[in-house]
């Protein structure tokens, strides 16, 4: 390797994307070719950086078997900048192989946390915990350090596990500041700001505030009965009653948990449940049969029973009963979530993350751009989506994530 590709490949892995381009640009050799798309990657032109790469891959031939799996790593983290969540996993799967047969261990463990990353983004936290515990990170320099300690702390604040999400981040910090690039640790504060901003709405006795994710952690492992409005769910610090295929029964629960101690009257509860304007004896008959169901699925946690005017509910072993919801609450809440991160989302890398059809979030992104609360750029297959993030509130609880159950 020459004088002019080591000094470029030292550039960007300080940070300095412009330097590295200053020795190559010009130059259209196949290790040129791979650094100039690292290069672009990092001042934002992903599509030109995502080109350059495949350009190096072919340019480096078959005989390069490590330099192509190295290219492959380098896409699939341009792939994942861009939100491209569909791009094939399989593909770095094989260049992880490859880079572990010829004793490039740093390179191997970076594809293994890139895989985890995009684990991280389509909700799929048990997959992504099992592939961090595979995962050594002893031989990453101090950058990728404290890229693997970013996505352990990610982890950690989707599982509501907030000490060891601040451990991750002062080993993050730690390890930033031995690489020394400042978007890397610009990184690291935003997430810390997120994990220290408001996570959620505590409703108790008619009365609301705003609490954090410390406070929503402590209130989860408490002996208090807890509507979850995030998660859809009604638990104490023994159940969980998931109610999240049950919108109607989750209604009414949250309904009940906000009208506690007191009842919540039968209008309340059908326009809360069913959308009723007015109601008849067919609303009230419904209404009964409903409220059945949920004192039937919630007869672990609590009674439900019938008052003069409504229905109430009362914990069975918690003396308190508090409802907790969403900082912000709107129809299309998750999507919102997912383009607060400040990245351009395609629908359909939003559609596999939420876990819907790529139609659905269309008709939602229309919406919200209709409201001024999300943008596009591009057109076709390259447009993608994003809005600025809703200052000074936390977006972890509305990310699509299992609540846990212990």
């Amino acid at each position: 390797m020459d004088s002019l590709i080591t000094a470029a490949a030292r550039s960007l892995a300080a940070g300095d994307p412009l330097g590295a381009l200053n020795r190559i640009a010009l130059r259209d050799d196949a290790p040129a070719l791979a650094l100039r798309g690292i290069a672009m990657a990092q001042l934002g032109d992903l599509a030109r950086a995502k080109a350059l790469v495949r350009s190096a891959a072919r340019a480096f031939g078959q005989r390069e078997a490590v330099a192509r799996a190295r290219c492959v790593v380098a896409e699939a983290e341009i792939a994942l900048a861009s939100r491209d969540l569909g791009w094939p996993a399989k593909r770095l799967d094989a260049a992880r192989a490859t880079l572990d047969a010829h004793g490039d261990r740093v390179n191997a463990e970076y594809a293994r946390y890139l895989e985890v990353r995009r684990l991280l983004l389509i909700g799929r936290l048990d997959d992504a915990e099992r592939a961090l515990a595979l995962l050594d990170p002893t031989p990453l320099p101090p950058a990728s350090r404290a890229a693997y300690e970013l996505v352990t702390a990610g982890i950690a604040i989707r599982r509501i596990r907030t000490e060891t999400a601040r451990t991750a981040l002062a080993r993050a910090r730690r390890a930033a500041e031995r690489a020394g690039i400042p978007a890397l640790a610009a990184e690291i504060e935003s997430v810390a700001l997120d994990l220290a901003a408001p996570a959620a709405r505590l409703i108790t006795r008619g009365e609301e505030r705003l609490v954090g994710l410390a406070e929503v952690e402590t209130l989860l492992e408490s002996s208090a009965l807890v509507v979850d409005a995030c998660r859809y769910a009604v638990r104490d610090a023994h159940t969980v009653v998931p109610l999240s295929t049950r919108p109607v029964l989750f209604a009414l629960a949250r309904a009940l948990g906000e009208a506690w101690p007191g009842d919540a009257p039968r209008d309340v509860l059908l326009a809360q449940a069913f959308g009723a304007k007015f109601t008849d004896e067919s609303h009230r008959a419904r209404l009964r049969v409903e409220v059945g169901r949920l004192r039937a699925m919630l007869r672990p946690l609590a009674w439900v029973s019938a008052t003069k005017r409504g229905f109430t509910i009362a914990p069975r072993r918690a003396h308190e009963l508090v409802v907790l919801a969403r900082p912000v609450e709107e129809e299309h809440a998750a999507v919102l979530a997912l383009l607060a991160d400040g990245e351009p989302w395609s629908s359909s890398a939003l559609a596999l993350a939420l876990g819907t059809s790529q139609r659905t979030v269309q008709r939602a992104l229309d919406m919200l751009a209709m409201e001024g609360k999300a943008q596009s750029v591009g057109r076709g297959r390259a447009r993608r989506w994003m809005t600025p993030p809703v200052p000074g509130f936390t977006t972890t609880l509305l990310l699509p994530a299992p609540l846990p159950s212990e």
